[in-house]
């Protein structure tokens, strides 16, 4: 039998604006990534520019299938672009692609935020993994210390997108610098691609209201069962 309490509205606003900005994104991208830049520059082209001019030869550009699955691997020191990035030659590409190898740059300089991301990545993962069990089992047990270790694990997640926020802002004032600094894109077209990284810029926001709405819902549980 299902069961409704008031607080699903928060899980239901959650998804609400998770869906906006997905949609969001992949509409503006799929706006711009019909419209080519005037030099003929692929996604894979400007991000190789960035590399170099930051001394980075050392790190690979490779395909990867998929659309929007771009990123970059630290590990492998690798940046992977994907189907609609890496031989394409829109605006929307080369946004994306210089984005992610602002990412790259960030890793060399120390940029001091994605250091504070990497370093609790351990601690991310197991509050990912392991809060909502704890949160459901000291629930059903009457626990709510052990919920409420849950709920702490929980906010390892906020805590860690709350930090991504920083780090992918600066990776796109980045390439938009290089992009319009170097005339790798016409001023226009770097508006352009503006609009194609704001759009993505978003669906991080929406991932660190939904986790806060999430989280705020975990709470309001907790106190209500409290107070039974």
């Amino acid at each position: 039998m299902f069961y409704w309490d008031s607080t699903y509205v928060l899980v239901l606003i959650a998804f609400a604006l998770s869906m906006f900005a997905s949609f969001g994104v992949k509409t503006t991208f799929a706006k711009y990534r019909n419209v080519s830049n005037m030099r003929g520059m692929t996604g894979r082209d400007a991000a190789r520019q960035i590399l170099d001019r930051n001394g980075l030869q050392y790190i690979r550009i490779e395909h990867v299938a998929g659309e929007l699955t771009d990123h970059f691997d630290p590990r492998d020191h690798v940046i992977r672009l994907s189907d609609a990035t890496y031989s394409s030659d829109s605006v929307a590409a080369v946004g994306v692609a210089a984005h992610e190898a602002g990412h790259a740059v960030q890793h060399a300089m120390g940029y001091k935020p994605i250091k504070l991301r990497n370093a609790i990545i351990p601690v991310v993962n197991i509050g990912s993994s392991l809060s909502m069990p704890l949160f459901f089992i000291g629930l059903l047990l009457g626990s709510l210390g052990l919920a409420y270790a849950g709920v702490i694990l929980f906010s390892s997640v906020l805590a860690f997108q709350l930090i991504t926020l920083p780090v992918e802002f600066n990776a796109s004032n980045r390439a938009l610098e290089v992009l319009d600094s170097t005339g790798m894109l016409a001023p226009d077209e770097v508006k352009k691609a503006g609009k194609v990284l704001r759009a993505a810029a978003m669906t991080y926001v929406a991932a660190v209201a939904s986790t806060a709405l999430q989280l705020l819902r975990l709470l309001l549980i907790l106190n209500n069962r409290r107070d039974d």
